[in-house]
C-alpha cells in the first residue's frame, strides 16, 4: 500500500473539522443539560441560544448531525480519502451558503468575515484535490 504524504493544509483542515466536532458536541450537551456549569458559555452567542431553544430538541439533533458530518470529514481528510474530500467540500459549501444568506438576507454583518475564509478553504481543497485521488476506498 503506497504511503500518502498529507500536506500541512490538509492537516490544518482536519483540525478545523475536529474543532467543529467538539463545538457541535458541546452545543448539543449544553442544550441537553440547560443550567449546567457550561451555561455561561451561551454569553458568547446569546442569539444562537435563543434560536436553538426555540426549536428545542431538533437543535440537539441538528448539532449531533453536524458533529457526525465533521467527524466523517476529519477522518476522511486525515486519511486523504476521496469521501473525506467530498464531505469536507460539501460541509464548507453549505456553510458558505448559510453565511451568505445570514449576511445579505438577515443583515447579520458579523458573518461576512466567514465568506472569504470559507471560500479560501474550498479553493484550497479544489486546488489540492489530487491528494484525495490516491488510495480510494
Amino acid at each position: 500500500m503506497p504511503t500518502t504524504t498529507r500536506p500541512a493544509g490538509v492537516t490544518l483542515l482536519t483540525l478545523f473539522f475536529v474543532f467543529g466536532v467538539l463545538m457541535a458536541s458541546l452545543a448539543a450537551g449544553m442544550l441537553l443539560f440547560p443550567g449546567s456549569i457550561l451555561e455561561p458559555l451561551w454569553r458568547l452567542n446569546p442569539r444562537a441560544r435563543d434560536a436553538f431553544v426555540a426549536i428545542r430538541f431538533w437543535a440537539v439533533i441538528v448539532m449531533v448531525i453536524i458533529a457526525t458530518a465533521c467527524a466523517v470529514a476529519a477522518l476522511g481528510l486525515w486519511r486523504c480519502r476521496r469521501w473525506g474530500y467530498v464531505t469536507a467540500a460539501g460541509i464548507l459549501c453549505v456553510n458558505l451558503l448559510g453565511d451568505t444568506a445570514n449576511t445579505f438576507i438577515a443583515h447579520d454583518w458579523r458573518t461576512i468575515i466567514s465568506l472569504p475564509i470559507g471560500g479560501a478553504m474550498i479553493t484550497y481543497l479544489v486546488r489540492n484535490r489530487r491528494v484525495f485521488g490516491q488510495n480510494r476506498e
